[in-house]
């Protein structure tokens, strides 16, 4: 009797074993009330060049609406190309409609003035900031839009972790290139896109925008990727993006590949790392020696050292600032969007990420993480301890602040 006890146990054993981590992840997804999609066609846009050329020519075939949600657009020459193109669809009768954050847009070098605003809207564009900044100035201390979304005519949908700026395409002097990822998708998941955008645009507008125009019958069936749109909504869905990375990790079975610009995880995706460690999944993080906010990246190196010494493999990029959020998950899925794996993103901000359950898209991402290997050198000990004392103490202080920063 008891032998037949153990035969049974071993067997429900190896078959719940044998769901494999996507379809685990997909599974959680879906009782979590996440909507997943399966007849998607994904474009990766690894640099900002190939994002701008393809969003351009997408551009020019709108035939209805034109909707944009960024952190910011940046009063440069790419801008002020991207606005001239959409002047000229709001001619031939497409509806345009901008909507981008008010701390973004004055946090930048470059930001969008009045004077900007009424030129735009004066050529027919609507154009609106989400929660402008007013007194006594808190507003915006804790909940950003940092999400990049782009809908076109409801068939066409674009996310990732670009905003509208040259930097994608020409650096920074202080940093040298600027390295992002982004991604065209059509199929169902567009309507996910656009439900964010809705709304977004309907909750800073009071317009009431609707209807089945926006959701078109032919946005579906271009192909034939699984994804998931899953979005951090303060307040009402603070937790399901969190946990959705966290799930992912959870159910890794071989290996883990993180890109991240400002990684300092929260609790509940550091302790899913450490117990992915430790049960034999290889991780693999690629942090940027550089960045473009002071005092963080000691934060990161101090958190990427400690993962080092539990048996992550630490990449740290010198060509450039690496600022792609993505995540590969035991070659078969990934995630791409605005998330980064900080405090920031994953408990204050509005944010947006695709995951795409796709063995050819996840080996796209996984053949570019190979590449930037080569302009990348490990962590070791002995890389650790040539930093100057200094700079460690920066970054165990840095470390304490990490879930403010």
């Amino acid at each position: 009797m008891k032998l037949h006890i153990i035969i049974v146990l071993c067997f429900i054993t190896l078959l719940g074993k044998a769901q494999n981590s996507d379809s685990l992840v997909i599974q959680y997804l879906t009782e979590h009330n996440i909507h997943v999609t399966h007849d998607n066609s994904v474009t990766l846009l690894p640099s900002g060049t190939e994002k701008f050329v393809d969003l351009f020519a997408h551009i020019k075939e709108a035939k209805h609406h034109i909707h944009m949600e960024y952190f910011n657009f940046r009063n440069d020459s790419i801008a002020s190309e991207m606005f001239g193109l959409l002047v000229q669809k709001a001619k031939e009768g497409v509806k345009v409609r901008l909507m981008f954050d008010a701390f973004g847009n004055s946090s930048n070098n470059k930001p969008l003035k009045k004077k900007h605003l009424k030129a735009i809207r004066e050529q027919g564009i609507e154009i609106v900031k989400f929660d402008p900044i007013n007194f006594p100035y808190i507003n915006h201390v804790f909940h950003r839009d940092h999400r990049k979304i782009v809908v076109l005519d409801g068939k066409v949908g674009y996310t990732g972790g670009m905003n509208v700026a040259d930097y994608y395409i020409q650096g920074l002097p202080e940093i040298g290139k600027w390295r992002d990822m982004h991604t065209r998708i059509e199929g169902s998941a567009v309507k996910d896109l656009q439900d964010i955008f809705l709304k977004m645009w309907n909750k800073q507008t009071k317009q009431g925008i609707q209807g089945d125009i926006y959701y078109p019958e032919t946005a579906g069936n271009k192909g034939n990727k699984t994804i998931a749109i899953v979005d951090r909504y303060p307040r009402k869905d603070p937790k399901t993006l969190r946990r959705a990375i966290v799930e992912s990790i959870n159910e890794a079975d071989s290996k883990i590949q993180i890109v991240n610009p400002y990684f300092t995880p929260t609790q509940s995706i550091k302790k899913a790392l450490k117990k992915a460690l430790k049960r034999g999944v290889d991780v693999e993080i690629m942090i940027s020696e550089k960045s473009d906010i002071p005092f963080t990246p000691d934060a990161v190196f101090h958190i990427s050292h400690r993962f080092m010494e539990r048996g992550a493999i630490i990449y740290i990029y010198q060509d450039g600032f690496h600022h792609s959020k993505i995540m590969m998950v035991d070659e078969s899925f990934c995630t791409v969007g605005s998330t980064n794996l900080n405090s920031r993103s994953l408990r204050y901000d509005y944010e947006a990420n695709a995951f795409i359950f796709n063995k050819e898209t996840t080996e796209e991402l996984m053949d570019l993480f190979e590449n930037d290997k080569e302009q990348s050198i490990i962590m070791t000990e002995e890389y650790w301890q040539e930093r100057s004392r200094w700079r460690r103490f920066v970054g165990w202080f840095a470390n304490i602040l990490s879930p403010f920063i």
